[in-house]
Parts: structure tokens; C-alpha cells; sequence
């Protein structure tokens, strides 16, 4: 059909296809070759990531020198797996795998897992397993996901390590802390009680520490009932020795309770001694610590503090029988209750008597902060205060009671609550404030009843001798009786008992707000009349009594009347019944008065250089030393009678003086005396009248030759007109 020639030419036909076919191949081999690590050839310009890488130009990309395919990071942001709860998501090249987070295992144990319907992580308990590294000397504690060394009990961390870490601890076993005696008490009675310190010290095993605080109890209690030659030390020595015995058992008890296993131990010594302990590793919210004699509410982060090493203490440890090594104790005042005192009983606060209501309550935590104690108490009377007190040693290791830092927040149901600052040995105290000098009261008291007396023999006598009748005897009749009716009052009703302001002590504060103005206006009046007698021409012309009477009794009634109708709150004090310090109230009162003694200030330097001239023109040869004796009496009399020495009452209102109160509590507690004395003794007719009346008692017949001796010349009855101890000037 074709011969020869046509086989050729199909021969070299099927050699050019096999030919070209061969190129190609050739060409796409060497184009496939050049894709990215991580790809594969699509064809002969194209490649393809692998799975689990990507390129910047999509899955399929065309060949270029600049392309490459990179890892995805599937556990990365944005999350495109999830490994589920308690697993981390692990990326690998070119894909991924779960692992359970640290602290955590498969059910299976396997290493890995592939996706979240695989997980069965739950925690791994390292210390089971023996994945820990907690030294020998403490004991592994699993915690969820992780686990911590601490201490075994009666061990505690040694300096330098912190207990509850995981594998960094060291621990070494508790001793019981040495206690010696105080070198500079000699007792054999407490040498005894630490002989038996030392013994429970060398015998103590932290596996019987209940036992050793019992017995630590009952030892304290021991030597309490029957402190031997304790007793014999003197106050500071015995104050000494009780501030020894707080700060060695709160350190004994604190290191002691961390030997415990944890919880709470009570007892209950035979002597009522108490003890409240709560052990806990890791406290939240609020603990209540007590027993009968004390409760103590504090939070369990207050207790621990900054130290987080071993287990939180918090105890109380409540000893009757401390009262007899606290006898007499003083207490010390901090400056803001000082001057609160003062202002609440408007006197200097000199002390305080105090009486121990509570048992001594011993509060001790692992960290000393805020705590609140609550104790027995008894209801107090006048300037008797219920005080929360703790026990506080000086610079010589004696003790006092202090209130510093604490503060009594409330009573009732027979307890009282107590705020403090700080921890330390805490009591209920009942306090009665030395408010005012008990001598300065008895010299009030006994000066204001002989003065009753003599005011009483006086108005008597002005009532009843006619012969010293006229306006001077109306004026010192009435001074006497408004002082008479005032210092009664005074001495009745002057103490507010309850501390209530009601309605009687208004009415005795109002009463005697009157009377003692009335008093002063009789003496401003004595004044009047002095100068009339004395100074003026219209000599013995004095005002007439409808006058006096309206001016004694008047002016004081307006005062009062003006007084209670602006504020008749102020009359009443909590202490006193008397004028209310409160807005200036007590001016009106001091004003008047201070109007009145400085106008009869005046009067009376006036009426002694009055004098001085009128005894020199009267008999200029009379002797100086005599002439200074009349004057003298003279003016030392007018001082009492115009109420000048009230002036040094002026001056006891800010800053009270001691040298003062007294001076002015005797010069005017005795005024009803020098009055009696002054009118009535020195008064030649009312001597003769009270000789009269003697004889009238005693039925003798009254004697003529008394009145016979007294002459009657014109200048002797001049001379005595003037003298005070024949006309009671």
C-alpha cells in the first residue's frame, strides 16, 4: 500500500511525538522541582501548600522565587481549635496537638490528644505520685492543679523560709521558747514557779502540747492562789513581776498553738482561769474567740498579717486571780481622754481610783492589730466610768493601766465592748475620777455650815434688836438672808446624782442662779450705802427700802427671767446643777457680778483713803501702829461685806489654779462667819443685847453697870461712829 517509502515516513513521524513528548515531560520535571518547601506541583506554573501550611497568595499559588508556605499556628490568635477545660493547645509543624495544663492528666495518662472530644484532664495529685520536691521535713499537700510544702505539725519554718511553697521549705520542730526568772525580783515563790518552767521545758514533746499548756495554766495558777512572799514585794516590784508573767506566757502560748494540729482548744482551769485557742492554716471572713469571761471579734487576715508563714494563732487566755498582783495600779490617761474629762466634769482630772471589774484578759494572735474584747461590767455611778484599759509596761519593765489606742464602744446585757488598735493584756476597769480635791470638798462643805449658822444668828439679830434698826441693818438683813437661802440650796441640791438634766436640776440651777445675784445686788447696795456714810455730804442718808428692796430683788428677777425665757436649756449641767458653759451662757451670771465687785472695788479704795483722812482729823496724835491696826480691820471687814473677794473666782474659769480654788474657797465659804462677826460681835449694842438675853435665860438680873461705862462726849461718839468694832463698818 505504501511501500517502503511509506513505512519510513511513518516511523520518523511517530520519532518527532516521542520526541516532543519528551520536552515537555522534560520542561514540567524542571518546573515542579522549583515549588517552596512545604508544597507540592500542580502543574507545570503552579504549586500547592501541604496541609497545615500557608502562603501570602492563597493555597495555590503561582511559581515565583519570592512565594513560600509557612506553618498556620492553629493555637493562636485567631482560635480555630479547641482543646476544652483544664488543656492547653500545643502547635507543632504543620499542625497541632492538646496537652493537659500543669497539675493535670489524662485518664488514660496518654501525653497528648488530638481534639476537645478527647479530653479527660483532671487534677494530678503530685504528692501521690511523687512529683514534688518538698524537703523531708515537711509534708506534701496537693492542691488543685499545683501542690505546697509545709511544716509537719510541731514544726515551723526555719528563719528564712516560708511555709506553704512548693519546694523551697525547710522546717525544724518547735522547743519550747526559755523562760527565766526575773533577776531582779527575789521570790522564792517564782523561783519555784520557773523551776517547773524549766521541767515542763526539757520534758515538752510537740505531740502532748495540750497537755503542756494545762499544765502551764494550772502552774500560773498555782502560784497566783498562793503568791508566798509575792505579796511582800513592794507595789513596783509586784507590778514588775505581773507585766514578766503577760509578755512570757503570750509568747509561750502563741508559739505553743502552732504546734496543734489546727481547730479550737477551750479549757477551763479549777481556779476559772480560761483559755480560748483557734489554730487554722488559712482563714477568711470574720472568727469569734471566746469563753465566759471574754469574747474577741476579729478577721482572719487581721490575725495572720503580713506574715504568711505557719499556721494563724488567735487565743485568750482570761486569769481572775492577776487582780492580786495588779492592786493599786495607776492608770495613765492619753491626752484626748484627758481633756475630754475635763470638759464633761468642767474640773481637773487628778487621777482616778479604779476598781478591776473583768478577769485580766491575755489576747495574743500571729500578727498583733485590731481586735475587739468584750468583758463583764457593772453599772457605774457619779464620775464613775466603765474604761477599757490595757496592761503597759515602762521603760523600767513595771506596768500600768493605759487607755491609749482603745476606746469603749458600748455597754449592755452585762458586757462591755472595747475597741483597740493593738493587743496586749486587756481589762475592764471601773474608773472613779479624782475630779476635785476631797479637801477642797470638806472645806467647802464644813466653811458653808458654820457660815448657815452664823448667817442664821445674824438674821436673827437684825430682826430682833431694835437698836441698830435703819437702812444699813436692811441691807445686811437681806444680803444675809439671800446668802443663807443660797448656800443651802447649794449645799442640798448643787451634785445632778443621776447625770440627767431634769426638771429639779433646772429649778436648782435657776435658784441659785437668783440668789447669788440677789446677793450681789445687797452687796452693790452695801456699797450705796458705805458711800453715802462715808464719802458723801448726805451723811447716814441712804436710799429708802421700798428702793432697796426693789433693786435687791428686782434686778436679779429681770436677769433670770431674761435669762430662761432665751435659753432655758442652760440651766443644768450632767454633773452640776448650775449655769451651762455653753454658749456664753454662764456671762449671765459672771457679768453682773463682775459689774458689781468692780464697782465696789472702787468703793472700797475710795471709803479706806476716806477713812485714812477722816482718823487723821479726829485725833491726828493718835498713834501710827494703832491707826494702821483700826484701818486694817476696817478694810479687811469691807472686803467681805462688798463681796470683793469673789473677784478671785474671776480667774478659775480657763485654766483652774490650785493656789486659788483654795483661796477662794475659804475667803467665801467663811463669808457668813466674817459677817456674824463683823455685824454682830463687833457691835457694842448688839453685844449689850446678847448679854441681856443671856441673863433673861439664865434669870439673872440684867446689870446696869455695862451700859453705865460707855460716855457719850461728842468726840468719842464721833471717833466710835467711824470704828468698825463699835458701828460694824
Amino acid at each position: 500500500m505504501g511501500g517502503p517509502h511509506s513505512v519510513a515516513l511513518f516511523v520518523f513521524h511517530v520519532l518527532c511525538v516521542l520526541l516532543t513528548l519528551s520536552e515537555v515531560g522534560s520542561r514540567s520535571t524542571t518546573a515542579c522541582g522549583r515549588c517552596p518547601a512545604n508544597s507540592s506541583c500542580v502543574n507545570g506554573t503552579t504549586c500547592r501548600c501541604a496541609p497545615g501550611f500557608s502562603s501570602s497568595s492563597g493555597e495555590i499559588f503561582t511559581f515565583s522565587s519570592l512565594e513560600s508556605c509557612d506553618d498556620i499556628n492553629e493555637c493562636g490568635p485567631p482560635l480555630t481549635v479547641s482543646c476544652g477545660k483544664l488543656a492547653d493547645c500545643q502547635n507543632t509543624e504543620g499542625g497541632y496537638h492538646c496537652m493537659c495544663s500543669p497539675g493535670y492528666e489524662l485518664i488514660s495518662r496518654a501525653p497528648m490528644f488530638k481534639n476537645e472530644s478527647e479530653n479527660t484532664c483532671r487534677d494530678m495529685d503530685e504528692c501521690r505520685s511523687g512529683q514534688h520536691e518538698c524537703h523531708n521535713s515537711t509534708t506534701c499537700v496537693n492542691t488543685v492543679g499545683s501542690y505546697t510544702c509545709q511544716c509537719r505539725q510541731g514544726w515551723v519554718p526555719k528563719p528564712g523560709f516560708q511555709d506553704k511553697q512548693m519546694g523551697t521549705i525547710s522546717c525544724e520542730e518547735i522547743s519550747f521558747p526559755t523562760w527565766t526568772a526575773p533577776p531582779e525580783i527575789k521570790s522564792q515563790s517564782l523561783s519555784g514557779f520557773f523551776e517547773r518552767v524549766q521541767k515542763m521545758s526539757i520534758d515538752f514533746n510537740s505531740s502532748l502540747t495540750q497537755e503542756t499548756i494545762q499544765y502551764l495554766i494550772m502552774s500560773v495558777d498555782d502560784l497566783l492562789k498562793t503568791p508566798g512572799d509575792l505579796e511582800a514585794l513592794d507595789l513596783s516590784s509586784r507590778h514588775h513581776t505581773a507585766t514578766y508573767l503577760f509578755s512570757g506566757l503570750e509568747q509561750i502560748l502563741r508559739t505553743l498553738a502552732k504546734a496543734m494540729s489546727g481547730g479550737s482548744f477551750i479549757y477551763h482551769s479549777p481556779e476559772d482561769t480560761e483559755l480560748s485557742l483557734m489554730v487554722q492554716e488559712q482563714g477568711n471572713g470574720n472568727v469569734t474567740v471566746g469563753q465566759s469571761h471574754a469574747r474577741m471579734l476579729l478577721d482572719w487576715a487581721v490575725a495572720a498579717g503580713a506574715e504568711k508563714s505557719g499556721p494563724t494563732v488567735v487565743g485568750i487566755l482570761s486569769s481572775p486571780n492577776m487582780q492580786k498582783l495588779l492592786a493599786n495600779a495607776s492608770l495613765e490617761l492619753d491626752l484626748e481622754k484627758q481633756t475630754e474629762l475635763e470638759e464633761i466634769y468642767e474640773s481637773p482630772v487628778r487621777g482616778a481610783q479604779l476598781r478591776l471589774l473583768s478577769a485580766v484578759n491575755l489576747v495574743f494572735l500571729s500578727n498583733t492589730n485590731t481586735d475587739k474584747l468584750n468583758s463583764k461590767w457593772e453599772t457605774p455611778g457619779t464620775r464613775q466610768e466603765l474604761i477599757c484599759a490595757f496592761w503597759k509596761s515602762d521603760s523600767n519593765s513595771r506596768g500600768y493601766w493605759a487607755t491609749s489606742g482603745c476606746q469603749t464602744l458600748g455597754s449592755g446585757n452585762g458586757s462591755t465592748t472595747c475597741q483597740c488598735n493593738h493587743l496586749s493584756s486587756f481589762a475592764i476597769l471601773m474608773a472613779h475620777y479624782d475630779v476635785e480635791d476631797w479637801k477642797l470638798a470638806l472645806i467647802t462643805k464644813v466653811g458653808l455650815s458654820l457660815s448657815l449658822v452664823c448667817l442664821l444668828l445674824c438674821i436673827l439679830t437684825f430682826l430682833l434688836v431694835r437698836a441698830i434698826q435703819g437702812s444699813r441693818t436692811t441691807v445686811h438683813l437681806h444680803l444675809c438672808i439671800c446668802l443663807f437661802v443660797g448656800s443651802t440650796i447649794f449645799l442640798a441640791g448643787i451634785e445632778n446624782e443621776g447625770g440627767q438634766i431634769g426638771l429639779r436640776c433646772r429649778l436648782v440651777a435657776g435658784l441659785l442662779h437668783y440668789c447669788f445675784l440677789a446677793a450681789f445686788c445687797w452687796m452693790s447696795l452695801e456699797g450705796v450705802e458705805l458711800y453715802f456714810l462715808v464719802v458723801s455730804v448726805f451723811q447716814g442718808q441712804g436710799l429708802r427700802k421700798r428702793w432697796l428692796c426693789l433693786i435687791g430683788y428686782g434686778v436679779p428677777l429681770f436677769i433670770v427671767a431674761v435669762s430662761a425665757a432665751i435659753r432655758s436649756q442652760g440651766y443644768g449641767r450632767p454633773q452640776y446643777c448650775w449655769l451651762d458653759h455653753a454658749n456664753g451662757f454662764l456671762w449671765s451670771f459672771l457679768g453682773p457680778v463682775t459689774f458689781i465687785v468692780l464697782c465696789n472695788a472702787v468703793i472700797f479704795v475710795i471709803t479706806v483713803w476716806k477713812l485714812t483722812q477722816k482718823f487723821s482729823e479726829i485725833n491726828p496724835d493718835m498713834k501710827k501702829l494703832k491707826k494702821a491696826r483700826v484701818l486694817t480691820i476696817t478694810a479687811i471687814a469691807q472686803l467681805f461685806v462688798l463681796g470683793c473677794t469673789w473677784v478671785f473666782g474671776l480667774f478659775l474659769f480657763d485654766q483652774p489654779n490650785w493656789v486659788l480654788c483654795y483661796t477662794f474657797s475659804i475667803l467665801n465659804c467663811l463669808q457668813g462667819l466674817f459677817l456674824f462677826v463683823l455685824y454682830c460681835l463687833l457691835n457694842k449694842k448688839v453685844r449689850e443685847e446678847y448679854r441681856r438675853w443671856a441673863c433673861m435665860v439664865t434669870r439673872n438680873k440684867y446689870s446696869e453697870f455695862a451700859t453705865s461705862t460707855s460716855g457719850s462726849g461728842s468726840s468719842q461718839s464721833q471717833t466710835q461712829a467711824l470704828r468698825p468694832s463699835e458701828s460694824g463698818m
